[in-house]
């Protein structure tokens, strides 16, 4: 069975393509063949957009965990004999300040169906029982079905520059948010707590991750995740500098970005 014919997966798509075809419209007197590419950055600004007040709420739980970063330190230490005491009085403190201990993961998780129907929409080869026009749409004669890496080894010049520049981007927006997570993670030590720091420095390389990804899923997928990274690399500084107080950027004496 075609999982594609699945009639919610189908609605959607159906769905989907239609939007696509709506926003690509207008750019096709200024983007001509590449307004299908277009359709994909522009889709990616609008979730994006929507997606703002859950970005809001992730940055102030944030600033409320920096802040409370002093006094979670006076219950570690006077609790640390204790476990369970510990837990309670940490849970104690997070819920009476309206903070979620999780909170922050809520945009990637939103995004993730997002960027599965992109990926399924550029790979399906029909949609609402009809064949999928867009497989037919390129950017720079690389077809938006197909992946960068393939082009890129096939020796298509429109395809080494694009995965060239979409590594680039991505490469350098993840080594910019490693050093941001760095700069923003409060020092382990004995009246601070914080991530250890071989985690911590493991961690820092997940955003990297998302370049080779960009490689070998459908070009109209590379281009939501190069959009999106950006957006993130530009707003969460934003919101920081916006939303947060003097005692959240340093929480006693640590800097801030």
């Amino acid at each position: 069975m075609d999982v594609f014919s699945f009639p919610p997966i189908a609605f959607l798509l159906t769905l989907l393509a239609g939007a696509l075809d709506a926003l690509s419209l207008p750019l096709d007197p200024l983007l001509g063949s590449a307004a299908a590419a277009g359709g994909v950055v522009l889709l990616t600004l609008i979730v994006r957009t929507l997606l703002l007040p859950v970005a809001v709420a992730q940055v102030r739980a944030e600033g409320a965990r920096r802040r409370l970063a002093p006094a979670l330190a006076e219950i570690r230490r006077r609790w640390k004999g204790d476990p369970q005491r510990l837990q309670a009085k940490t849970m104690e403190l997070y819920r009476e300040a309206g903070v979620s201990p999780i909170a922050g993961i809520g945009s990637a998780l939103l995004q993730a169906p997002i960027v599965s129907l992109v990926y399924a929409l550029f790979i399906a080869q029909r949609i609402g029982g009809e064949p999928n026009a867009l497989l037919a749409e390129a950017l720079l004669g690389v077809p938006l079905g197909r992946p960068l890496g393939a082009a890129a080894l096939a020796g298509d010049g429109g395809g080494l520059l694009l995965a060239g520049a979409v590594v680039v981007l991505l490469v350098i927006a993840g080594l910019a948010t490693r050093a941001m997570m760095l700069r923003m993670q409060l020092p382990t030590s004995a009246d601070q707590p914080g991530m250890p720091p071989g985690l911590l420095r493991a961690l820092g390389w997940l955003p990297l991750i998302t370049a080779p990804v960009a490689l070998i899923v459908p070009l109209a997928a590379a281009l939501y995740l190069v959009t999106t990274t950006l957006w993130t690399l530009a707003e969460r500084p934003l919101l920081r500098r916006l939303l947060w107080s003097e005692a959240e950027r340093h929480p006693r004496g640590i800097d801030g970005p």
